[in-house]
């Protein structure tokens, strides 16, 4: 007999498994000047366990739909957060730095499948009219690790070493692999069968293409700065690794704040509210390659930093859904997934150009090149913009004859 699972305690369960994924993905920011002690490899090499974090997301998150597209929906779950667990276990017992990045794949394979899935649990498990709200209760779960469990990890790492800070994650994805065993229900609806033709439809649409794009673009800008926010903080703001932490934590509460602030502003309109908070993130990394080497104005530039730096997710995340309802309505989980794994192409090549710049012109020119990658993202939404126009317009002129 199955029993029947209160919705709340289900969404308690995606929201703990949320707050440990989230946490794995950006940890290793705060364990950077660590790491490069450690394996003695220099800023550029240690960023790489944030790009290969991302690689692993964009290649699993489609890969991994395909492959486990007709699972139980239960048994996946567990089978997450098991692949997590394990690589993130991996990662804290690493005797090389290459054994550190293999744990970081592994454990990236299991984010972009658990993005792709727990959002429709989430919907599945309520009433229809309550289903972006099922969906934003998940995702608090991410929010959360960005407040506390980013700079709760740099902190363990900084008292027993950074070894202890993976041991931690893989704790909380312990307490997660449990919830979603006793509280997500046995036996969930499957989704349409996702199909590499699909992907095929998705990334031959021009519009959904250019707005993949834009994902990647624009939300990687701000990795070529973030990937590197620790070593910028101590080296050229002059903060010390203690101030680093409590300053990750409001960094934390700002990418909070912008979230919701986000989420609020792209419901009506989200193609016109993107341009506005592309704009006020373009304009923050530049103000930031003035003030990167100042102490007190450079740390007030990062915070508002953290406000535009993820306040698009939502935004870009709802466009691309109500796109491919319009344009690719069988492909609409192929098409979320596709964009999440834009959101990663985005972090590895931030994070990856953030290395170069770091080597080859130091920290402080890492906010241009991340202006610049916005930049692009602006002028592809400036193309959506024109085409939505045109495509209203060929509507409105066959619609009056």
């Amino acid at each position: 007999m199955t029993k029947k699972v209160n919705p709340g305690w289900t969404l308690l369960a995606l929201a703990i498994s949320a707050f440990a994924i989230g946490s794995t993905e950006f940890i290793s920011v705060g364990l950077m000047p660590m790491l490069v002690t450690n394996f003695h490899i220099d800023l550029a090499q240690a960023g790489l366990t944030v790009s290969v974090y991302a690689l692993g997301i964009m290649v699993g998150a489609p890969v991994m739909t395909l492959l486990t597209g007709q699972m139980n929906r239960h048994r996946l779950m567990l089978l997450i957060m098991g692949l997590f667990i394990t690589g993130n276990l991996l990662a804290a017992l690493a005797p090389t730095f290459g054994v550190l990045l293999a744990g970081r794949v592994i454990a990236a394979l299991a984010h972009g499948i658990f993005m792709t899935i727990a959002s429709v649990i989430a919907a599945d498990v309520v009433a229809p009219e309550k289903r972006a709200s099922a969906i934003a209760v998940m995702f608090t779960g991410l929010t959360v690790a960005t407040v506390t469990g980013v700079p709760l990890g740099t902190m363990i790492g900084q008292l027993g070493g950074w070894r202890w800070s993976f041991i931690f994650i893989s704790a909380i994805g312990v307490l997660g692999l449990l919830a979603d065993y006793w509280l997500v229900p046995r036996e969930l609806p499957l989704p349409a069968k996702a199909t590499a033709r699909g992907i095929l439809r998705v990334l031959t649409n021009p519009q959904l293409l250019v707005a993949l794009l834009v994902t990647a673009m624009g939300y990687g800008g701000t990795f070529v700065v973030y990937t590197y926010l620790s070593p910028l903080l101590e080296q050229n703001m002059g903060w010390s690794a203690g101030a680093v932490v409590i300053i990750l934590v409001v960094y934390g509460l700002m990418v909070a704040l912008g979230n919701t602030l986000g989420g609020r502003w792209a419901n009506a309109k989200p193609l016109a509210a993107l341009f506005k908070m592309f704009t006020g993130l373009l304009i923050t990394l530049l103000v930031l390659t003035l003030t990167a080497s100042s102490h007190w104005l450079g740390l007030l530039t990062v915070l508002v930093m953290g406000i535009f730096a993820f306040m698009n997710v939502p935004g870009l995340q709802l466009y691309i859904v109500q796109l491919a309802e319009r344009a690719t309505p069988n492909d609409i989980t192929m098409a979320s997934a596709l964009n999440i794994a834009a959101f990663n192409v985005g972090i590895a090549l931030g994070s990856g150009i953030g290395g170069q710049v770091t080597s080859q012109f130091g920290l402080q020119w890492t906010p241009l090149f991340g202006a610049l990658m916005v930049a692009i993202s602006l002028f592809g939404l400036l193309g959506l913009m024109r085409l939505t126009r045109m495509v209203k317009t060929v509507v409105r002129h066959n619609h009056d004859n």
